[in-house]
């Protein structure tokens, strides 16, 4: 498929449609990033904001052992993105 005279691999698409970011419950997360609170029972659909969501998150992180990179990452980016998106510059 071209787009904006670029040729663009549908395939390719598909293969990332995880990386998208998508509206859950008025927060924009990727499914990737969804997939990786679920493993640890956090579930986005009961948060109203972000901040919330990346409150608990923070607050899981403070209260384990540590080792979770992956928490570590979907916290810092979702932290980057509410900050670019969400504060008044």
């Amino acid at each position: 498929m071209f787009v904006d005279g670029h040729y663009i691999d549908e395939s390719e698409l598909v293969a990332n449609e995880s990386k998208f970011i998508k509206k859950h419950n008025n927060i924009y997360i990727t499914d990737e990033q969804v997939s990786i609170l679920k493993k640890y029972g956090i579930v986005v659909e009961k948060y109203n904001n972000m901040s919330e969501l990346i409150y608990d998150i923070e607050e899981y992180l403070n209260e384990s052992d540590g080792g979770f990179d992956d928490l570590e990452w979907v916290s810092q980016t979702l932290s980057e993105y509410n900050y670019y998106n969400n504060t008044n510059k």
